[in-house]
């Protein structure tokens, strides 16, 4: 039995890794927003009943659900020791500098009732008031006028960045902001110690590695091909790495990587915020990205061992699917022809769908010029409510992380 098996975008979900919004969305300010990456605050209560809706659907569709901090607990709760640990490493990663203070926390984290409850609240940050006694006293706590001993990580609901499945082995992303960069502790621990991951033996790409790479980056087209875009998070010299490690270290069944060098900017965040597969040869993109795109290709280098050939690939995107894919691909436009719409649906993530099967697609209801163009194109859309979710900047795709599909 395969725990892990992602070799496609498309192929029927069996198990998919999401993750509950929770009291770090109530920690989000506006004086705070741009430093945790949000241009607005949602609203947890409703945002909570979009994301059950979105549970929802995949359960109907015998999708098994798993949540991210129920993983985390499930593998600190293996020993006290490994828990001890990730307290400690949690302080640590949390930039508090003084030893007092991290002693403070450490016996705080240690009072929970239940480790899941712990888990939840290194997620949702702590307060200074939430501190048993906390005294002022050095010169930061004077001068600076913040609430936070540990940020909030608000961005966690989008659990397709912190790691990725590739294959039968999963990458750890480097993240490439601070803000973000402990989210991956979480999956660390849960492919060290849970009793059912920790059997995971292919790990391609650790968080401790100098490039960042995030998984909004990676598409896995087939299970010979797999798609990393060169972005505002992900670096040239990561997809180098994973490339090496998916060609060399381990034995995996890919062959090439196509680099996409996208534009650098908070519209392209990812790659998969531009460009998603919903079927069997279409893809649904934004009008911007045919314009803008340079791909390269990796493949191993024949002539020297451990090494990469990189080939710039002079086509158009259109011809660079079909040929990869070796077949006729259907490119479906954001929004339309509709330079308005377009945009729109864009920022509202219309370009970013899940697919559940082949030709099944869960989408934000907001687009529903995009999502009317899919349905005539054959493609069975879900579509789930989003006026508090789509506030963070991601979409379907982004809060989902798939942990096995059936292989197409």
């Amino acid at each position: 039995m395969k725990i892990l098996n992602v070799t496609s975008e498309i192929g029927k979900l069996k198990t998919v890794m999401l993750h509950r919004p929770g009291g770090e969305i109530e920690n989000l300010t506006p004086k705070w927003l741009e430093s945790l990456l949000f241009d607005d605050i949602p609203w947890l209560d409703k945002a909570r009943v979009e994301h059950d809706t979105f549970a929802g659907v995949f359960k109907k569709a015998g999708v098994k659900v798993v949540y991210l901090a129920d993983l985390v607990a499930e593998s600190l709760d293996q020993s006290e020791d490994i828990k001890r640990q990730f307290i400690k490493q949690f302080i640590s990663e949390a930039q508090v500098t003084s030893e007092t203070l991290a002693e403070v926390i450490s016996d705080y984290l240690w009072k929970f009732p239940n480790t899941k409850a712990m888990v939840e609240k290194t997620m949702a940050g702590i307060l200074k008031s939430e501190v048993p006694n906390f005294v002022v006293r050095t010169l930061s706590d004077y001068i600076r006028d913040y609430p936070f001993v540990t940020d909030p990580m608000p961005n966690l609901y989008f659990t397709r960045d912190p790691f990725s499945v590739i294959g039968q082995g999963v990458a750890i992303s480097k993240m490439s902001t601070l803000t973000r960069s402990r989210e991956t502790i979480y999956g660390d621990y849960i492919f060290k110690y849970h009793p059912t991951y920790k059997k995971t033996i292919q790990h391609l790409y650790g968080r401790d590695e100098l490039s960042s790479i995030e998984g909004g980056d990676i598409l896995i087209l087939n299970d010979k091909l797999l798609a990393v875009g060169v972005s505002q998070r992900t670096h040239p010299a990561a997809i180098e790495k994973l490339a090496k490690n998916l060609f060399y270290k381990y034995e995996t069944t890919f062959e090439r990587v196509l680099a996409f060098d996208i534009p650098k900017g908070r519209a392209f965040m990812h790659l998969d915020t531009v460009l998603t597969q919903v079927d069997y040869g279409k893809f649904v993109i934004h009008n911007e990205l045919t314009k803008t795109i340079k791909v390269y290709e990796l493949t191993k280098d024949p002539k020297r061992v451990g090494k990469l050939h990189v080939k710039p690939i002079e086509q158009s995107l259109q011809k660079i699917l079909d040929n990869y894919l070796n077949t006729k691909v259907t490119l479906i436009p954001c929004g339309g022809g509709d330079v308005v719409a377009s945009d729109r649906e864009q920022w509202n993530d219309g370009a970013n769908m899940m697919a559940i099967a082949p030709g099944e697609v869960i989408s934000y209801e907001r687009n529903h010029i995009t999502n009317a163009i899919l349905r005539n194109h054959g493609i069975t859309v879900h579509e789930i409510p989003s006026s508090e979710l789509s506030r963070g900047r991601g979409g379907p795709r982004c809060m989902s992380m798939p942990l096995e599909r059936e292989s197409i």
